[in-house]
């Protein structure tokens, strides 16, 4: 039997960091589900479809991976619908865990058959946020380090449209 994990967030945009979670997830799951969670409390950089094409790109070399997008609803209930038995979870300092404690203790009551995995990314990509990403490229800052070639061009022409 298959082992699919869920990796749920709103990746505006997606970065390396995400990216290295990712693919530790991988050596553990056969499948990885990374699902686009739209947010209206959230406002975002780039649109649902926006976001889904980076990370297909990106991950289109991953075996073992697909993008889907959740348009509400819990995502307790999600993981059991697309029989996820685990969900992951970045976590990158102790700010992050005590957030992330509290929705996995949920999310294990709403669905006791899902499993909250916590995973950390390369040092590297500590203190690497997507809203730091996107403060620092709109200043003209340099986040090639930070996101795939694909998201930094798509940052690039994002911004040169609002520019002009």
């Amino acid at each position: 039997m298959k082992q699919l994990a869920i990796y749920p967030g709103t990746f505006d945009p997606f970065t390396n960091g995400h990216l290295d979670v990712l693919e530790r997830a991988l050596t553990i799951f056969d499948q990885v589900m990374v699902v686009i969670a739209e947010n209206s409390k959230k406002q975002t950089l780039f649109s649902v479809e926006e976001r889904c094409e980076m990370i297909e790109t990106i991950t289109e070399p991953l075996s073992g991976t697909r993008v889907e997008v959740l348009h509400g609803g819990l995502l307790a209930e999600y993981a059991r619908n697309v029989g996820a038995t685990a969900i992951i979870r970045g976590v990158r300092q102790v700010k992050d865990f005590e957030y992330e404690f509290q929705m996995s203790l949920l999310n294990r009551h709403l669905n006791p058959e899902v499993t909250t995995v916590f995973l950390m990314p390369n040092v590297k990509y500590t203190y690497v946020a997507s809203s730091i990403i996107r403060e620092v490229a709109l200043l003209g800052g340099d986040v090639s380090k930070f996101v795939h070639p694909f998201v930094l061009k798509m940052l690039q022409k994002k911004y040169e449209e609002q520019n002009t």
